[in-house]
């Protein structure tokens, strides 16, 4: 993957953590851009914010805590983002994911995984097609990262759009709660399959009971399925 002109802003508090992580960016042919506490995040990241294409944000900042950096960047931008923290309880996780964050790796963690997950990401950002996609009530409008239901918009969040969108792609498919987990959230990613059920109960609250398109299969896990009056 051509690294040319990505750039990666890196939050983190421990000094020599992020001096590991820029070494090691730098060397796989990133720029970077970093911040020791959640102000400065704040402060860099909107003086920078056309410039940035992945933001590592760890958990627990001075000033500010990176949940609610998180919040504040989701309030104006779809950048990735991948949250690094030591918290491990399942609600953390979910935390970040329901706040908008794309992924949660916890400390600590191999480099080696974490440019598999960076990858991933730009990867998925970079093929956005400009190309609308039309399933019965829903429209999607991938190079902006929107979905429409009946003409209104849906306020998905990151994950919740990359999840409509893996359903859509797998259209009439039964997918295991594991195969959306892997597609979705990566191989690595150490949350249980809670997450996957958390984010559909999401997504369904917000396209109501009237589109009941992402079925339940007892026992396995979900299909995305459009009804012939649709």
């Amino acid at each position: 993957m051509d690294n040319t002109n990505k750039r990666i802003f890196i939050v983190e508090d421990d000094p020599k953590l992020r001096r590991t992580l820029e070494d090691f960016l730098h060397a796989n042919g990133y720029d970077t851009l970093s911040a020791q506490d959640g102000q400065e995040a704040l402060d860099t990241y909107f003086s920078n914010n056309h410039k940035i294409d992945l933001i590592l944000l760890d958990g627990m900042l001075p000033s500010v805590d990176g949940y609610d950096v998180l919040k504040s960047i989701r309030e104006y931008s779809e950048v990735p983002i991948i949250m690094l923290t030591a918290r491990e309880s399942e609600e953390d996780q979910l935390m970040g994911l329901e706040n908008g964050a794309d992924n949660y790796i916890t400390k600590p963690f191999l480099l080696r995984v974490l440019k598999a997950h960076i990858e991933a990401l730009l990867k998925r950002a970079n093929i956005a097609s400009s190309d609308e996609i039309l399933r019965g009530a829903l429209r999607i409008e991938p190079e902006f990262r929107k979905a429409y239901i009946n003409g209104e918009l849906l306020n998905t969040t990151p994950k919740e759009f990359d999840l409509l969108l893996h359903f859509i792609q797998n259209e009439n498919v039964v997918l295991s709660r594991e195969s959306i987990l892997d597609a979705v959230w990566g191989f690595d990613y150490d949350g249980g399959i809670r997450t996957v059920d958390t984010v559909v109960k999401q997504l369904r609250r917000k396209m109501t009971e009237q589109y009941p398109y992402i079925q339940s299969i007892y026992g396995i896990g979900y299909r995305f399925e459009v009804t012939s009056h649709e």
